[in-house]
């Protein structure tokens, strides 16, 4: 039998451990280090935390899953997903059907659960749940960050309205102003909260709060922003996302061999490429047929005539068909196609190449807490996060490519600058514009 021997400890081995152990010591007993007691949770330790949370693809419906009880988890697992995505797909439809003002009410609600759902992995991680006031911070930032960024959108479009009721003036001229008032109120609030001992783990949060609501509500404010350009400009992007998801999942099924991302092991190259070319196909049929629709290309404006929002306009060149002279090896063709039809091919490019990402730094956020999914709201899916991570991402891209190639000024926003002028301000506008429009009005 081999003789097994211990090796013995080298003098200096000894001389650091005993140095490391005593180091150890004194900063236990140090008064230097007192802002917390514990440090952040190790990896072992945010796992074992982790599993507090709910899983949304682990959980099925009783009468699914009595149902196919008897099919393997793989298969199982594709009928849920596909049950439920068209289920969500339905519903989508049917809120665009309601209009504009059920599609922004949505996007609220998607916002607030999504913040939810993020700020729930923040408390089970930091373990704060005794500490006083965090979980009412965190909602009280919310409001405040949505009062200033839908404060600005609606004076943005309705600014003319609002000013000449005359109590309403006040928030108008002062929003800026009053956001950052009640920001401050929120900042001081978490100051005063602050307990000894436990400063890292309440500091973390905060920023995790602020990281949130950067995430959430600054991109659901630019989706919103989207929907008043037109509803084509908000139906077709998420619908191209929700495309290429599904065309990826499909063609990475069936036909998945080679891994893409280490941060996603079940995404595939032939699932990524393949999703891809489906997208772009997807975004020219479904673009060309919504450009036929005053309801989806108008921009949505406030009618005081009506007084209420109008959808009905004069296409825009954006949406009048054009002729363009196409020439492959030599044959020329004419084609009327709408011009739209080619910044959709921009938006489903983005969406089948940048998009993913959304979803990659998703799951590598989740892999860091060794979670599987934010919630458990959806069947086969997880949470409203886990399906609204590419869309977040899609909806920057947007409203950037709108801003750049797409938008002129609007003569609401304007009015609503010029009413907030002085009357001499005011009044030499009117002079510049009188002598502008002379010969045009003569």
């Amino acid at each position: 039998m081999a003789d097994v021997r211990r090796r013995k400890p080298a003098a200096n081995e000894t001389d650091d451990a005993a140095a490391a152990t005593a180091a150890s010591s004194a900063a236990d007993s140090s008064d230097h280090v007192d802002s917390e007691e514990e440090k952040i949770p190790e990896e072992r330790v945010v796992e074992e935390l982790a599993k507090n949370l709910p899983q949304g693809t682990d959980k099925t419906p009783e009468i699914l899953d009595s149902a196919l009880k008897d099919l393997p988890d793989r298969w199982k697992n594709w009928v849920i997903r596909g049950i439920f995505t068209w289920i969500m797909i339905c519903g989508f439809a049917l809120i665009i059907y309601g209009g504009p003002l059920a599609l922004m009410i949505t996007t609220l609600l998607v916002q607030v659960k999504c913040f939810q759902e993020i700020i729930s992995i923040g408390y089970q991680v930091y373990r704060i749940h005794g500490l006083p006031w965090f979980r009412s911070l965190s909602w009280y930032f919310l409001l405040t960050s949505n009062y200033f960024f839908y404060g600005e959108h609606l004076v943005d479009y309705f600014g003319v309205v609002i000013n000449r009721v005359e109590y309403l003036k006040f928030l108008v001229t002062y929003h800026r102003f009053l956001s950052f008032a009640l920001y401050i109120i929120g900042f001081v609030w978490f100051v005063l909260s602050l307990v000894k001992k436990y400063y890292i783990k309440q500091f973390s949060l905060f920023a995790w709060t602020h990281v949130s609501l950067l995430i959430v509500v600054t991109q659901s404010y630019l989706i919103i922003q989207n929907i008043f350009e037109g509803l084509i400009w908000f139906i077709v992007p998420v619908s191209m996302i929700v495309c290429n998801d599904v065309m990826a999942y499909v063609f990475g099924f069936f036909f998945g061999r080679t891994p893409l991302i280490k941060l996603s092991p079940k995404k595939t190259w032939e699932g990524f490429i393949g999703g891809g070319f489906a997208t772009v196909l997807y975004g020219i049929i479904f673009s060309y047929f919504l450009c036929n629709y005053q309801y989806f290309i108008c921009p949505i404006q406030y009618s005081e005539e009506l007084g209420r929002m109008r959808m009905s306009c004069v296409p825009s060149y954006l949406f009048t068909p054009q002729e363009y002279s196409l020439k492959l090896f030599g044959i020329g063709k004419s084609l009327n196609i709408y011009p739209f039809v080619w910044h959709s091919i921009s938006l489903s490019l983005f969406s089948s190449i940048i998009g993913p990402f959304g979803g990659f730094f998703a799951s590598g956020f989740k892999r860091a807490f060794k979670i599987k999914d934010f919630g458990d709201m959806i069947p086969g899916h997880g949470g409203i996060m886990d399906r609204f991570d590419c869309q977040f991402l899609m909806a920057t891209f947007v409203n950037v490519y709108i801003s750049s190639f797409i938008r002129t000024p609007s003569p609401s926003k304007l009015l609503t600058q010029i009413y907030n002028l002085k009357p001499d301000q005011q009044y030499q506008i009117y002079q510049s514009l009188k002598d502008s429009l002379g010969d045009v009005l003569n």
